[in-house]
């Protein structure tokens, strides 16, 4: 029986409290992807529902959003504002600019999210987070350890040419999945703990639930929506040749930036290997869809639960 196996078996066997007391301590690592961050809850729900203590969490892009607010202790009203959220209001959320590092400002989604939550210093969260951003003046990644939440997860999910870049000093902020979609070389590995890791762009769309013709074409609509207001905005000449499929700015960007961070996340659970790593498919949402809260919360509870059900067969 290897390590892992062995964790995991004492994590599954309640009748040993002494060595399952010892794996009940959870660092957590919460990786980028838009909307489908939004199952990172899941998983978080699913690990406190299982008696697991969350020691510590890094994250990057959405991933350090949804792990900096449930370690300032506002997830629950985080969710319900997400639950609230229609199509219409996240494309109100989206607050659009001329400029050409970015065309949304980013500002007005913090500014709505700051009524219920507010600023907090991270130094003062009784469990310790990490929020990952990419310095691409300096070409190295940023952790965020202390000083202000919001503009820490600003810079950590500003994903290049769709939102503007955070100054800082000389640097240049922008999305941490840039340099690193799953963070964890940031973390503190101790003996006796389980690392786990959430990756929301798994290739696989094994235990997902199929998305629907209608719901596709419903996305597929939203994404021409904001592509053709870039398009306009920016003045960037979408005309290809009659014979050639033409991919839309959003659709390039998004193909290009998804296998970019396939790779990265590959290397990272490679040289990292946390124990458990919970996948959610790509395909379970569009980067923009933060209106299907409900449901990707509910994916993130299924990928947990159909993780620990496989490690326990394999135990």
């Amino acid at each position: 029986m290897n390590v892992f196996e062995h964790k995991i078996r004492n994590v599954l066997d309640d009748s040993n409290p002494l060595t399952n007391a010892a794996v009940k301590n959870v660092r957590l690592v919460l990786g980028s992807g838009g909307a489908r961050g939004m199952a990172h809850i899941g998983v978080i729900e699913s690990l406190i529902e299982h008696g697991y203590t969350i020691k510590e969490v890094a994250g990057s892009s959405m991933g350090a959003v949804v792990g900096g607010i449930f370690c300032a202790g506002y997830l629950t009203e985080y969710k319900h504002w997400l639950h609230t959220l229609t199509k219409l209001d996240v494309f109100r959320l989206l607050d659009f600019t001329l400029s050409s590092q970015g065309f949304v400002k980013g500002e007005r989604v913090f500014r709505a999210m700051e009524t219920f939550v507010g600023d907090s210093e991270i130094e003062q969260f009784k469990i310790p987070f990490t929020a990952v951003a990419s310095d691409i003046t300096r070409r190295k990644e940023v952790h965020y350890r202390s000083g202000s939440l919001f503009k820490a997860l600003r810079a950590s999910m500003a994903i290049p040419t769709v939102f503007k870049p955070v100054i800082d000093g000389h640097s240049q902020l922008v999305d941490g999945g840039v340099l690193n979609p799953l963070p964890l070389n940031v973390l503190t590995r101790k003996d006796g703990e389980l690392i786990v890791a959430v990756n929301v762009n798994s290739d696989s769309s094994s235990g997902q639930k199929e998305v629907r013709s209608e719901e596709n074409k419903e996305r597929a609509a939203y994404l021409r929506m904001l592509d053709t207001f870039r398009s306009q905005i920016l003045k960037i000449d979408s005309n290809a040749e009659e014979n050639i499929e033409h991919l839309g700015w959003f659709d390039l960007l998004n193909k290009s930036y998804d296998l970019t961070q396939d790779r990265l996340t590959e290397l990272m659970i490679h040289l990292h290997q946390p124990d458990i790593v919970v996948n959610i498919s790509r395909d379970a949402c569009g980067v923009f869809e933060f209106y299907r809260a409900a449901e990707m919360i509910e994916t993130g509870r299924k990928a947990f639960k159909s993780v620990m059900a496989d490690a326990g067969k394999k135990s």
